[in-house]
This record gives structure tokens, sequence and C-alpha cells, in this order.
């Protein structure tokens, strides 16, 4: 993970890495062969994107730290939603 200087980097790093799991669980399949591989990249992805969301809340304004909270919370309905189905 690349550490980002400014407010706006950091923030735009988080709702990246936020969208990239959003995308994937969007196309999580469970009924496919490697949905073992889909499960096991979109814990990455979702690992990734609670990283970034840190690195961002740590130099962040106060609407960016709004919108941070929001993705935290997307990304914890994720796996909640992936844990609920193991």
């Amino acid at each position: 993970m690349v550490y980002h200087k400014t407010k706006q980097e950091a923030f735009q790093a988080a709702q990246k890495a936020t969208m990239e799991a959003k995308e994937w669980h969007d196309h999580l399949v469970r009924d496919q062969a490697d949905y073992g591989y889909q499960l096991a990249h979109l814990r990455q992805e979702v690992n990734e994107a609670f990283a970034q969301i840190e690195n961002a809340l740590e130099v962040a304004s106060e609407t960016q730290r709004i919108q941070l909270e929001k993705f935290r919370n997307d990304l914890q309905a994720i796996v909640d939603e992936v844990n609920q189905h193991e």
C-alpha cells in the first residue's frame, strides 16, 4: 500500500479501493467452480480498502471523514454478508 500525503490523494485511494471491492462483491458467483478464488480475491480487496480508509482518515477533512465512514460501513456490510453465507 502506498502512503498518500495529501488529503485528496488519500481520499481518492480509499474511494477507488472501496469501489473495486464493491465491484468484486457484485460479481461474486457462489456456484461457480472458481468461487474460492473469487472469495479470496474479494477478501484481499476488502482488506486493502479498509487499509486505504484508515490511511485517509489520518489526514481527512471533516467532509471526507463522513464519506470515509460510509465507505467503511459499506465494506463491513460486504464482510457481514459474505460471512453469513459461509
